[in-house]
């Protein structure tokens, strides 16, 4: 068998067996791919020629190139993680990869927002899905530049039902530090308004039940009450239409199980909710990515600030590695710093 036909088997193994997610996977194929392109210029076609220097020289040519470590240190952990698995599954005990070294990945700290700029967030999507701002003025909502053809009174409310969906999204994102996958990812039957709970399928398909509080259930039955079934509706006096970028293909409306709907009343995709989060958070002063997780790092940081255990956290997470969490005590504690730094007189 060739590298490439391992590499394929390898993959397969972490779908079907370790129940890695697609996201994961692609990233997995992406490095080895540019692993075995990399070996086959020079001569190694079968993993049985993939050497401790040919890695190691992969590595350093990715330094040449200006990658940042974090990419080295990811290549490098695919790398090993490949043939660990291949001297397994060949009961063979030499491992190239085994003394495989790479750079430390640096810790740069997540943005975070302030409760303040929070609070005025959410008030403002508050004030969309009651119809006190235009829909979409602003914002564009998640699904910003489709053109609703209708009167101007059904624009209103379909632009009031997308809004109130809008509020839904940031509530929940905000309130159980969702990953943006998880969230698409949701069912009806998932959320629990009674206990305030939801259920969600994180990485490696592992469930966890999160908790949410009294304003996302607000938001939530809002959404529910009236424009989530505005735009089943919607989609099925439309008929079928093909997704555009913002919705998962392949899921129609009439009968959907999903959450979060996209305008057509298809399963809202990640893009969307990007598209929607990243503009309301553009006009926000900070530095750093501007999309959902930056919601999920603000939830994690107010947690800590707040008194809240960092093994909860991580829990409320689905962090396997407490490791993982820590960096947002880092963020706590430069945020105390610069308060400290603004507040004591002999700072």
């Amino acid at each position: 068998m060739t590298l490439t036909d391992d590499i394929d088997a390898f993959l397969r193994y972490l779908s079907a067996e370790r129940g890695y997610s697609a996201h994961t996977v692609r990233a997995y194929r992406t490095d080895l791919a540019q692993l075995a392109a990399f070996a086959a210029e020079r001569g190694a076609a079968a993993s049985a020629d993939l050497t401790l220097e040919l890695l190691r020289e992969w590595l350093w040519v990715g330094t040449q190139a200006g990658l940042a470590r974090a990419t080295l240190a990811r290549r490098s952990a695919s790398a090993r993680s490949f043939t660990a698995w291949l001297a397994r599954a060949r009961d063979d005990s030499v491992d190239p990869a085994a003394r495989l070294r790479s750079p430390k990945p640096g810790h740069t700290l997540p943005r975070v927002i302030t409760h303040t700029q929070m609070n005025e967030l959410l008030e403002l999507l508050t004030a969309r899905a009651h119809g006190g701002v235009e829909a979409g003025g602003g914002s564009g909502g998640a699904e910003s530049g489709a053109r609703i053809d209708r009167e101007p009174a059904a624009r209103d409310l379909a632009a009031r039902d997308l809004a109130a969906r809008d509020l839904a999204i940031v509530e929940l994102l905000y309130a159980s530090a969702l990953r943006v996958s998880e969230l698409v990812g949701l069912d009806v039957a998932d959320v629990d308004l009674e206990r305030l709970t939801v259920r969600v399928t994180g990485k490696g398909s592992k469930e966890r039940v999160v908790p949410f509080g009294v304003p996302a259930q607000r938001a939530i039955v809002q959404y529910l009450g009236q424009a989530r079934r505005s735009l089943v509706e919607h989609a099925s006096s439309s008929g079928p239409t093909s997704a555009d970028g913002t919705t998962a293909p392949g899921t129609t409306a009439p009968g959907t199980t999903a959450l979060f709907l996209g305008r057509q009343g298809q399963r809202l995709g990640t893009r969307g909710v990007y598209r929607l989060v990243a503009t309301l958070l553009a006009e926000v002063p900070g530095t750093g990515p501007a999309g959902p997780h930056a919601l999920r790092h603000t939830a994690a940081t107010h947690l800590l600030d707040g008194g809240a255990d960092l093994r909860a956290v991580q829990e409320l997470l689905g962090h396997v590695s407490l490791g993982t969490t820590q960096i947002y005590t880092h963020v706590s504690a430069e945020r105390l710093k610069a308060s400290y730094g603004l507040a004591h007189p002999r700072a």
